[in-house]
C-alpha cells in the first residue's frame, strides 16, 4: 500500500534513509570484522507434502532497505566505498504474476542486476572476503569458506539500528496508519449495523483499500465475548443474535511498515461503554508519556496503577490501590504487557535487549512484557492497555482470599462483553510524543 504524500517528499525521505542506513551498517560492519554484508529477501515454501505456498513476507532487514516486502529469493550486497548491489529476481513465470519492475524512486540508489532466479547471485556467496549473511538457514545448508550466517554481534548490532527509526520509516508507518484508520471507521459502522465478525473484516478491507494477504498481521475482529480471546483467529459468519461488544485489532502496510491498531465499542451505555471511556482516557495518558529516556517498564507498572483505579472507581474491586497491586488483581484484568517496539515488524527485535546487546528480562509479576528498555528519541512503540474479563483468570481469582473484595455481580454482567483494548501507534521524542494514529 502507497500513499506517500508528495513524490518529491517521498524521494528525499528516502535518500536519507538509504545515506542512514550506509553510514550505519558500514560502522556496524567494521566493529564486527566483516567487509560487506549480504542481506536476503528470504525463499517461499510450500506447505508440508503440498505445491501451496502461503503467502510470502521479505526477511525483516532486507525490507528495511528496500521497499520490495513481497519480492522473493532477491540478494542485497553493501560494501564500503561502493553503492549497494542489489540482484532483483523477476522470475520467467507463467504460474504468476511477476513482481513490480523497479521504480526510479528507490532504484537509482542501488546498482540494479535483473535475473530470473538466484541462481544468478549465488556465486557472490563464494567472493574470498570476510562476509556477513543474514538470512533463514534452511537456505543456505552450506555457505562457501569466506561467508558468515547470521553472525550474532553483527546480527545484534543490525537489530540495534532498527530500534531508532528514520524519517522515512516514520512517514511510511504514519501513512499506514491513515490506510488503516480507514478500514477501522468502516469496521465500528459495520458493528453498528450489526454485521457478522467476517462482514466487518471484509468492511475493513474494503475501507482500507488493502489486499488480505498483504497485512501485516492476522486482524483480530472479536464480537462479545470473543474480544477477551487476546489473539482470536477466527471471524464467524453469521452475526451474534445480539451484538454487544466489538474489539477490531487490525493494522496496514506501507511499503514493508506496519501500523498496528486496536479499538473497541460497546453496543449501549452502561457499564462496560463506560470502562472503555476510562480505558481511553488512560492510553492517552499513557501515549503522551512516551518520552526518551522513560522506562517502559515504568510506563507498563503506571499502566496497572490505571487498570487499579479503574476496578476501584467503577467498584469491580474494593481495595486500596497499593494493595491491589501488590496482590497482583490488575494482572487478572491486564495480562499482556503495554507494548511494544513497530516497525517493520509488529513485534519489532531489541525490545529485551539494552543498546550494547546485554538481555533486559521482564519483571517476573510482567512475563508478558515485550519491551523492557528505557526509551529513545525515533523509537516507534505501540501503547495498548487492556481491561479483560478472561474465564479463567478470573476462576483463579475467584479461588484466592481477596476473592471476598470483588464485585461479582458486576463480573458477571461484564464477563458477556469480553474486554477492551485500546492501541497507538508513537514516536518517542524527548519532549512531546507524536501518536501516529491519532494525529493525522
Amino acid at each position: 500500500m502507497t500513499e506517500m504524500p508528495r513524490p518529491e517528499q517521498r524521494d528525499s525521505l528516502y535518500r536519507q534513509h538509504v545515506s542512514t542506513l550506509t553510514d550505519n551498517t558500514e560502522r556496524a560492519l567494521a566493529r564486527a570484522g566483516y567487509d560487506r554484508l549480504l542481506l536476503h529477501s528470504g525463499r517461499s515454501h510450500p506447505r508440508f507434502q503440498d505445491d501451496y505456498h502461503p503467502p510470502f513476507r521479505a526477511h525483516p532487514h532486507f525490507v528495511a532497505w528496500l521497499p520490495l516486502p513481497q519480492n522473493a529469493d532477491c540478494l542485497l550486497e553493501i560494501q564500503p566505498g561502493s553503492r549497494p548491489t542489489l540482484w532483483l529476481v523477476l522470475p520467467d513465470d507463467f504460474w504468476h504474476a511477476p513482481p513490480e519492475s523497479p521504480a526510479s524512486w528507490w532504484a537509482d540508489h542501488y546498482d540494479i542486476e535483473i535475473v530470473t532466479g538466484p541462481d544468478a547471485w549465488q556465486p557472490v556467496l563464494e567472493a574470498p572476503t570476510a562476509t556477513a549473511l543474514i538470512g533463514d538457514p534452511v537456505d543456505f545448508g552450506t555457505l562457501g569458506r569466506h561467508a558468515d550466517l547470521n553472525p550474532t554481534e553483527l546480527l545484534g548490532r543490525l537489530d540495534e539500528m532498527r530500534t531508532v527509526k528514520t524519517d522515512w520509516q516514520i512517514e511510511c508507518i504514519r501513512t499506514a496508519n491513515r490506510i488503516a484508520m480507514r478500514g477501522h471507521e468502516a469496521a465500528a459502522r459495520a458493528f453498528a449495523s450489526g454485521a457478522s465478525e467476517l462482514e466487518i473484516h471484509l468492511a475493513y478491507l474494503k475501507a482500507a483499500g488493502h489486499e488480505p494477504n498483504t497485512l501485516p498481521y492476522n486482524s483480530i475482529v472479536g464480537l462479545n465475548e470473543h474480544c477477551a480471546i487476546l489473539h482470536y483467529q477466527y471471524r464467524e459468519v453469521s452475526p451474534p443474535r445480539q451484538s454487544r461488544s466489538f474489539l477490531i485489532d487490525a493494522g496496514a502496510d506501507c511499503h514493508g511498515y506496519a501500523a498496528d491498531i486496536t479499538r473497541t465499542y460497546s453496543a449501549d451505555d452502561g457499564l462496560f461503554s463506560s470502562l472503555i471511556r476510562e480505558m481511553d482516557a488512560l492510553q492517552q495518558r499513557l501515549a503522551g508519556r512516551m518520552q526518551a529516556e522513560r522506562s517502559y517498564v515504568d510506563l507498563h507498572r503506571e499502566a496497572h496503577r490505571g487498570v487499579a483505579e479503574i476496578l476501584r472507581q467503577s467498584g469491580i474491586c474494593d481495595m486500596e490501590i497499593d494493595a491491589m497491586l501488590e496482590a497482583g488483581v490488575t494482572s487478572t484484568f491486564l495480562p499482556h504487557g503495554l507494548g511494544h517496539f513497530l516497525g517493520v515488524q509488529v513485534h519489532d527485535v531489541a525490545g529485551q535487549l539494552a543498546p550494547d546487546g546485554s538481555p533486559l528480562p521482564p519483571p517476573s509479576e510482567y512475563p508478558m512484557l515485550r519491551l523492557t528498555r528505557e526509551l529513545a528519541t525515533g523509537n516507534v512503540v505501540t501503547v495498548e492497555p487492556g481491561l479483560y474479563f478472561i474465564p479463567s483468570l478470573l476462576a483463579e481469582l475467584k479461588e484466592r482470599p481477596i476473592s471476598g473484595r470483588i464485585d461479582w455481580r458486576s463480573i458477571e454482567t461484564l464477563a458477556p462483553y469480553g474486554g477492551i483494548r485500546i492501541e497507538d501507534d508513537v514516536v518517542v521524542h524527548a519532549e512531546t510524543p507524536d501518536n501516529l494514529t491519532r494525529s493525522r
